[in-house]
């Protein structure tokens, strides 16, 4: 048992491709940690920075600078007493918002944190991510239609709706992007000529595929590969739900939208199935366009001088924050009842500070360099929702259908024809 264990170190695949299923459980465990983990940290940003945007504080009170309040959150959520309306579908309302949190985690078992941090790689993960993250759209229409009751109903047709017509524009710029991986030769304008042209759908092949081409599919074929991401950017901002296309919980319209009826536990599985695909799909769109686990200009500063300096971001990272938790402890108020929050604050900047030293310790310092930048760029595209949400005003539905059908479809139409014609051209 011990050999079965320790045999996969020296392994240079994922768990899943070695038939490991020892480790195949722990890197589950670990994404499901460090998700909900997540999804509890970005609950708290999310509050801080909408709070910052609109000149105010935010959380406060539950820790320091309300560090503890996804805590509590939970705690209230756990302990709310459960609800089910008297002429509800009992067993479907049960079993909704499990299937959309199954759907949002499932999306999980292919996301390559680096060349062998994943679950598993399989050849058509991009095919089981797109079949996977479908189905929340059941969930949806089950949690509508079990409430028995018109809002519910109504917001479930709208948002299975919203997230069916962009999942057509979603999937012809992952297309795109498929293309782009049979195209070997160097450089965005760089197509291989003579080689044999094969693709790949293996999400660890496609970021492969870029650090081959020595390009970030992003500029691949400039603008088109541009163009192709801000489609998939766009409709995965939609295919979760978020402001400013989150219609299904218009506040003036349709109350909450489909989980009306939840409360307490059922309707924080809502909740933390929206944030895990949230941070599911960006993790999608770093793994197509933005070169996955590899750090900037992966191709072109290199040597061990570059190696060396990229490698002390992370540590320099959980140093910078640690500075700032020192900050807001040097600028707590200097009274008797913000002692214990100036001492918790302290206490997690020294943890912080902690982690950063350690990172700075070779063997961990090359070891956490993949899943540091992939983890880097997924948060980019958090802030993003953030931004979006403190900015941009909600759409109408009719608003929101037309951009879906009339716009992104035709040119994401568009942008895959011209890929293909240019990788046969050029």
């Amino acid at each position: 048992m011990l050999d079965y264990i320790t045999s996969y170190l020296s392994s240079n695949t994922t768990p899943g491709q070695a038939g490991n299923v020892f480790w195949a459980l722990v890197y589950i465990m670990i994404v499901f940690g460090g998700i909900s983990v997540a999804v509890m940290a970005m609950n708290w940003l999310e509050r801080k920075a909408l709070a910052h945007f609109q000149i105010r504080l935010g959380p406060m009170r539950v820790g320091p600078h309300g560090l503890l309040q996804p805590i509590a959150d939970a705690i209230k959520l756990m302990t709310k007493e459960d609800i089910i309306p008297a002429e509800a579908d009992k067993f479907v309302f049960w079993i909704a918002p499990l299937i959309i949190l199954c759907a949002s985690f499932a999306i999980y078992i292919v996301v390559p944190f680096g060349p062998t941090h994943a679950i598993t790689d399989l050849n058509i993960g991009i095919l089981f991510m797109l079949g996977v993250s479908s189905l929340s759209v059941l969930g949806v229409v089950m949690a509508g239609w079990a409430s028995n009751s018109h809002y519910p109903l109504i917001g479930a047709l709208r948002s299975s709706a919203q997230m069916v017509s962009y999942e057509v524009a979603m999937g012809l710029a992952v297309v795109s992007a498929i293309v782009m991986t049979s195209l070997h030769g160097l450089g965005p304008y760089g197509v291989g000529v003579g080689t044999s042209g094969t693709g790949t759908l293996s999400m660890i092949g496609i970021v492969q595929a870029q650090q081959e081409q020595h390009v970030w599919f992003l500029f691949k074929f400039f603008p088109l590969g541009f163009i192709a991401f801000g489609i998939f950017a766009i409709a995965m901002v939609a295919e979760t739900n978020r402001a400013p296309f989150d219609l299904p919980e218009a506040e003036s319209e349709l109350t909450a939208g489909f989980h009306t009826e939840y409360s307490g536990l059922r309707w924080s599985l809502f909740m933390l199935g929206e944030y895990a695909a949230m941070i599911a799909v960006s993790s999608i769109a770093v793994t197509l366009w933005l070169g996955g686990w590899y750090r900037p200009f992966p191709n072109t500063l290199t040597g061990d001088t570059w190696d060396l300096v990229f490698s002390l971001f992370p540590g320099l990272t959980f140093l910078a924050l640690a500075a700032i938790a020192f900050v807001g402890v040097r600028r707590m108020p200097k009274h008797p009842y913000f002692r214990v929050q100036t001492i918790g604050l302290a206490g997690f900047g020294a943890v912080l500070g902690l982690i950063g030293l350690i990172l700075f310790v070779p063997p961990v310092r090359d070891r956490i360099q993949d899943i540091y930048w992939f983890i880097a760029k997924v948060a980019g595209f958090m802030y993003l929702y953030i931004w979006y949400r403190a900015t941009f005003p909600r759409y109408r539905f009719d608003q929101l259908m037309k951009v879906g059908w009339k716009v992104l479809l035709p040119i994401g139409i568009g942008v895959l024809i011209l890929t293909a014609i240019l990788g046969v051209v050029l």
